[in-house]
């Protein structure tokens, strides 16, 4: 004799509560998923020369001469150089709205900028002086001094890692901004002058290299380049005259894959994706 089964209406909501959390849960895991064929904005691996294409174009304060940038949470930070005119600003992407700023003594030239454990640092040209600040809210918690000339900036989790201009990367503890390693950066045996901004993105340093339209991405135990990013024709028309208005930005959102390229007092900050290019002998720019 066959048996009904019958539940209580506790029992159908319990039920169907469940049936609805795994639907939930089951899409939600599918959007974290990279859609099939998408293309990011950075291969894997890494092609040994490397160009690119235009995603999106947002736009950017010409007044800023951009020394250091990076994103957090959907929100650039960027540090503006020049005496006189330095500052630390947090910034909303789609509209280049300044959403808060904190200004420097005129007698400081920001540079580079990192990110670390919730901190921003900041780094000065030829004062030996940094800054530290809360990221959320900008306010100044404490400077630090170091030895070299202040370039780029950038964090690989655990460590500082600064340019001074020169081939030299030095990685920084951040409790004791103390030098704790160094290496010198090499293509092809040949020194590689001139590192400037910093972002380190998928285990690789990408590093401007000033006065150049080159991004190169250097592997971190030996300093060797791994590939050169040819940048040439980003760099808008109207900067085009002036020397120092040169490619020197880069900013990597590692949460939705995208990467962020503009220089100083550009009006245009550029999505971009990297792309492989055919050299047949490639060569770093002199």
């Amino acid at each position: 004799m066959d048996k009904k089964i019958s539940f209580k209406p506790a029992t159908l909501l319990i039920i169907f509560i469940a049936i609805l959390l795994g639907g939930v849960i089951y899409y939600a895991m599918r959007l974290k998923q990279p859609s099939a064929g998408l293309t990011p904005a950075i291969p894997d691996p890494l092609a040994q020369n490397l160009g690119y294409e235009i995603l999106a174009t947002l736009p950017h304060d010409p007044a800023c001469y951009t020394q250091g940038l990076l994103i957090d949470n959907g929100i650039f930070y960027e540090s503006c150089g020049l005496y006189g005119q330095s500052s630390l600003r947090m910034v909303d992407p789609a509209t280049g709205t300044v959403q808060a700023e904190t200004d420097l003594d005129a007698s400081f030239f920001a540079e580079g900028l990192a990110l670390l454990q919730g901190k921003l640092y900041q780094l000065t040209w030829r004062e030996n002086t940094g800054f530290v600040y809360d990221a959320g809210t900008l306010e100044l918690l404490r400077t630090f001094n170091y030895q070299t000339e202040g370039w780029g900036l950038t964090a690989d989790g655990s460590a500082l890692i600064l340019s001074d201009g020169t081939n030299t990367l030095y990685w920084l503890d951040p409790g004791t901004m103390q030098v704790v390693r160094q290496v010198n950066v090499s293509y092809q045996g040949q020194s590689v002058e001139y590192l400037n901004e910093l972002e380190f993105i998928n285990g690789l340093i990408f590093a401007n290299i000033y006065l150049t339209d080159t991004i190169v991405a250097v592997n971190p135990d030996d300093g060797n380049v791994v590939s050169l990013i040819d940048l040439t024709g980003l760099r808008p028309e109207q900067n085009l005259a002036v020397q120092g208005e040169v490619l020197n930005g880069i900013a990597y959102d590692h949460l939705n894959d995208k990467l962020y390229l503009t220089g100083k007092n550009w009006p245009s900050l550029y999505e971009v994706r990297l792309v492989p290019q055919s050299l047949s002998t490639p060569t770093m720019p002199q």
